[in-house]
């Protein structure tokens, strides 16, 4: 009988790739990927430290683990495992650390499943992660994240994933490609571009290969992916030549988030963020001129060290007149090794906790705002496969969340739908849907 292995992924999509990519070595190593709670041999949780709740979250999912199954064999991976290595290896429980060099030998490592007394650790400093390793999360939504970099030269002052990830590092176009084509022959129907820092692809071994834009012209004649989604990308590498692009592409589609920080040029520049405000804002401008419909998500961080009242309502204020859909709100937390944690002007949690309450009420004003834009439209929308109190949910190109009585029939399908108004819970109602496409 083939050995279990389950798998829980804290953190960003570049996270739901790798450990997509880890269970098929497990599939191919003879073990069979089973769901968390139906008790399996080994666990791998695949962590994220960006905030400290992440950290902690770790903790939690371990002991979960553990009620479910107490002899399984449990590894931890991810950007928590290469930063605090020897800090998870003291956690009840915890049998492997693997760092992100070591990640993705991991059926190298754990042969016999033996638990020793202490933990193992392997861990390598994050210069020797130098090297690309290509994944992409599959038939686990309708939807896959496909690996394009890896790392990041930045060196804002409140980030480590620096140093959990190492240098940017790029995978090669033809092998992108490839992989987008036996995307495409497995039905799925959506693809997003993720990475640490995908608008920086291109260098390999510290050398500048290709361009970012050169990807998405060759990803554009992939045929058989009905839409491709770029993750996150930074404002000062969103270049005109790709908003032109996207604007009349075929597969790409109109929605772009794109990283903010903070609306204070002074507090942009104490982050070490590589613009000011002005060029968000003519980022902006741009891609509504061009496409008036199209999502723009933010990401913005409140109590950063230094951002006093004047700092926060600048941004709160360039945020409102920004023409933008939706935010990601997140509280500063100190992290070790970061200069932002040595810095002056240290913010009050209970101020902090204030200022994400305002952007958060921001944040359901302006989607609530979006999507008020788009009622009376006919959109196409691919429909996914869960199911809440009787209704299922689905994505129109523009990222407008819209929900229909559930139908098995109608998961992964596109469908022509016109959007009707908007639900208590802030979704989309929709007239029942048309015929599915033909593609």
């Amino acid at each position: 009988m083939s050995k279990k292995v389950a798998f829980y992924t804290l953190g960003c999509k570049l996270n739901y790739s790798e450990s997509s990519a880890i269970g098929r070595q497990f599939n191919q190593a003879g073990y069979q990927t089973v769901q968390f709670t139906e008790q399996p041999d080994v666990f791998v949780i695949n962590t994220c430290s960006v905030t400290e709740n992440a950290d902690k979250k770790c903790k939690k999912i371990v002991k979960e683990a553990l009620k479910v199954s107490p002899a399984a064999y449990v590894v931890i991976v991810g950007c928590y495992a290469q930063l605090k290595p020897q800090e998870i290896s003291e956690i009840p429980g915890v049998d492997m650390v693997l760092g992100a060099a070591e990640k993705f030998q991991i059926i190298d490592y754990i042969n016999d499943l033996t638990k020793q007394p202490k933990a193992l650790v392997y861990n390598q400093p994050v210069s020797e992660a130098n090297q690309f390793v290509s994944s992409y999360s599959f038939g686990d939504r309708t939807r896959t994240f496909l690996k394009v970099q890896d790392g990041c030269d930045y060196s804002c002052t409140f980030c480590t994933i620096p140093l959990a990830r190492g240098s940017s590092r790029s995978d090669n176009i033809d092998n992108i490609v490839a992989q987008a084509a036996e995307i495409a022959a497995s039905g799925v129907k959506e693809i997003v571009l993720t990475g640490v820092n995908i608008g920086d692809f291109g260098l390999q071994d510290g050398k500048r290969i290709n361009r970012f834009i050169e990807l998405v012209r060759a990803l554009d004649e992939v045929e058989g992916i009905d839409r491709i989604r770029i993750s996150s990308i930074e404002p000062n590498l969103l270049t005109d030549e790709i908003i032109e692009f996207v604007a009349t592409s075929k597969r790409f589609v109109p929605h772009f988030h794109i990283p903010l920080q903070s609306g204070s040029d002074k507090i942009l520049g104490l982050m070490r963020r590589r613009y000011k405000r002005k060029l968000y804002a003519d980022r902006v401008a741009k891609i509504k001129k061009l496409m008036p419909d199209c999502c723009i998500g933010v990401d913005v961080i409140v109590g950063f060290p230094g951002e006093t009242r004047e700092d926060f309502i600048d941004t709160y204020n360039f945020l409102n007149d920004l023409d933008i859909s939706y935010l990601h709100v997140f509280t500063y937390s100190e992290r070790e090794n970061t200069l932002a944690k040595e810095m002056v002007g240290v913010v009050p949690g209970s101020t902090r906790a204030e200022r994400s309450k305002m952007l958060h009420i921001l944040s359901d004003k302006k989607r609530r705002a979006f999507y008020e834009s788009q009622i009376g439209q006919h959109l196409q929308v691919l429909f996914e496969g869960d199911i809440k109190d009787g209704y299922m949910h689905g994505f129109t190109r523009n990222y407008v969340k819209v929900r229909a009585k559930y139908d098995p029939v109608l998961v992964n399908e596109l469908r022509n739908v016109k959007l009707t108004g908007i639900s208590a819970e802030g979704e989309v109602d929709i007239m029942e849907p048309e015929e599915i496409l033909v593609h």
